[in-house]
């Protein structure tokens, strides 16, 4: 009696520190995490808790979801409840600054209105009668208003940069200044004095587009400074730079300035005379490169070569013979989503990018940069004098001569890492100008200690070609009622954006990359499966080519039969069909013997895999226990 008493008095005890330990364990340890995703789904990265630390203005966040529904769209419901965990992280870093309030917008309530006020977007359920909410909606203690009006899932890997992008935007909302040094026309400055007289040529349309996000600025191709309110520096065909400009340029980028730069050994859009003072002298050299600076920073573009790929070629329509043909042009090339970084976001979901006559580019030296490709060929690439496309170029010839190079070749990349500087003796002397023994004017802002080296990994972006941002590479234009609408149709001006948009970050902005995604489908299982439809597609296509046998054989019947008994069978179309009838039956079995199998190999695995997250654990634990009960009893008995 009082072993019985004992043992339930100490199963009660148990019962109760069980449940006290989780009290306590739930108020003390809940700052606690611990991430055992495969990988670190729930860690945010150094660049996120950054941006999050720096926070000096409290920021309120708003997740609409729509929870009964969600209940009912399995393919969201996981993803809705990785959303929410990963913001409840960002609040428990951000502590105080961050503010998180989860709503459920019931239809027709107050909530809704605001959700829909925030300019969130509602998918329509039960024929409309219904809208889903899956949105998030940022403030700031300015009124500042960020918005994602839909979670799309098609973005799960960049899930922790949109969420950072948003806070980051809200704790800096002024306007970014670009700053643009070009000589070509793409602001619409032309470079002929007669057409400046008639109005001069309109911007181009990727000038438009990013417009709506930067304030422009533009910086002549003889600047010696950059000025301090450019958060992001473009730089487009730079030729003849001097050396002034350049160390600029190399300051810039050394302090922490963010830089895209677009050169290119042929620019198809660069039309102007060889010398800007004298527009009739002739046509001068079209390419651009800034060898001092990319040495400096571990690359170079391969001189006097463009890119030829022709499994990518663009057609085009060609005057051969008095006839117009069709052919494929490997200058022009259609890159498609496999040859973009899918790491990257700035191109890790554009679609298409369209150039012409681009450069390739690669590493050189040992100065220990980094250099992530963004863009490049595949293996059937090859490189082409740019010389023999300057003027008419043979296109046959071109054709004929191409051998594919076996590798793949970069025309777009990302530098980052730390440098050194381009001029180690320090600033240059200002030019001096022509027919005058004075120096040129000097700049009026105050110049700042010589940087000899970066403190920070410098990021910058080079592209080996300008054509890419020519309107008839990426867009349609019409005129509508004296208005220019570009209609996309490639993904140009979206890559252009995107790394703009990514430059203007800051670098623990842009530190933060894309993640493996939530979902993990049973491979195993999908291998079956293919496996399985492999077997159904040969089945399939040996049944169809039975079926087209047979029709052939009755066709022939047909044409033999005599007139009058077109609608009377003969034994031998008879014999025919019912042999087809015959196979078709088989076929069938056959089909069905493999679905059958394909059935049971999926269920054995699922079965096995319910038995291991199931059973196994509980079987394991019982082993161990039974095996410790007998060794006691062992002892007790020696």
């Amino acid at each position: 009696m009082n072993k019985r008493l004992l043992t339930g008095t100490g199963i009660a005890l148990a019962a109760v520190l069980f449940g006290a330990f989780n009290m306590m364990s739930n108020a003390a340890l809940r700052s606690a995490r611990f991430d055992l995703t495969d990988h670190k789904l729930y860690t945010l990265s150094d660049g996120t808790k950054n941006v999050l630390a720096n926070l000096t203005e409290p920021i309120t966040l708003r997740f609409y979801l729509s929870k009964k529904l969600a209940t009912g769209l399995p393919g969201i419901k996981g993803y809705a409840t990785r959303v929410q965990e990963m913001l409840e992280e960002y609040a428990q870093v951000a502590g105080s600054q961050l503010v998180l309030q989860v709503m459920d917008p019931e239809p027709f309530s107050e909530e809704e209105d605001r959700a829909v006020a925030y300019g969130l977007q509602g998918i329509p359920l039960d024929n409309g009668s219904t809208q889903f909410y899956f949105g998030l909606a940022g403030t700031s203690s300015t009124d500042e208003l960020e918005v994602v009006p839909f979670f799309q899932p098609e973005r799960e890997e960049f899930l922790e940069y949109d969420l950072t992008k948003m806070i980051h935007s809200l704790a800096n909302p002024k306007k970014k200044v670009l700053g643009l040094i070009s000589s070509l026309p793409i602001d619409g400055a032309g470079a002929m004095p007669m057409m400046q007289q008639g109005g001069g040529s309109p911007p181009w349309l990727i000038v438009t587009h990013i417009e709506q996000m930067f304030e422009i600025k533009k910086i002549e191709p003889t600047a010696t400074t950059i000025p301090e309110d450019v958060s992001v520096l473009m730089i487009v065909h730079p030729k003849r730079l001097g050396d002034p400009t350049l160390y600029a340029i190399d300051q810039f980028v050394l302090q922490g300035g963010h830089t895209m730069i677009f050169v290119d050994p042929l620019a198809e859009s660069d039309r102007g005379g060889g010398n800007p003072m004298n527009p009739m002298g002739g046509e001068g050299p079209r390419n651009s490169d800034l060898p001092k600076l990319f040495d400096a920073w571990g690359l170079e573009m391969v001189q006097g070569k463009v890119l030829g790929d022709l499994p990518l070629a663009k057609k085009v329509q060609i005057q051969q013979q008095a006839r117009m043909q069709v052919v494929d042009y490997p200058v022009w090339v259609d890159f498609r989503q496999e040859h973009f970084s899918g790491d990257d976001i700035v191109t890790a979901q554009v679609p298409a990018i369209t150039m012409a006559s681009a450069g390739i580019l690669q590493r050189k030296g040992d100065v220990g940069t980094e250099l992530t490709p963004l863009i490049q060929s595949d293996e059937a690439a090859m490189k082409i004098d740019a010389s023999t496309l300057s003027f008419m170029p043979d296109l046959g010839s071109i054709l004929s001569s191409y051998k594919p190079e076996g590798i793949k070749m970069m025309v777009a990349a990302r530098v980052t890492g730390k440098v050194k500087t381009a001029f180690p003796d320090g600033k240059p002397n200002e030019p001096v100008n022509e027919g005058d023994a004075s120096p040129a004017p000097q700049s009026d802002a105050k110049d700042k200690p010589h940087v000899a080296e970066s403190t920070d990994p410098i990021n910058v972006i080079v592209v080996a070609d300008t054509d890419i941002l020519q309107d008839k590479f990426w867009a349609q234009v019409q005129n509508f009622f004296g208005q220019r609408i570009g209609i996309p149709t490639s993904g140009n001006g979206t890559f252009v954006t995107n790394a703009l948009d990514n430059l203007t970050g800051s670098n623990d902005l842009i530190s933060v990359r894309s993640r493996a995604g939530y979902s993990r489908p049973f491979t195993l299982l999908r291998a079956l499966q293919q496996d399985a439809e492999q077997q159904f597609r040969q089945k399939e296509q040996a049944l169809q080519e039975r079926l087209k046998g047979t029709e052939r054989k009755l066709q022939e019947l047909q044409s033999q039969k005599s007139e009058g008994s077109a609608m009377i069978m003969s034994a031998e179309q008879q014999t025919a069909m019912a042999t087809f009838r015959q196979d078709l039956v088989q076929v069938r079995k056959e089909l069905r013997a493999v679905q059958h199998e394909l059935g049971k190999n999926i269920e054995s695995v699922e079965s096995w895999v319910k038995f291991i997250n199931i059973g196994l654990v509980p079987v394991v634990i019982g082993i161990v226990g039974v095996w410790f009960s007998s060794s006691r009893l062992r002892k007790k008995s020696k």
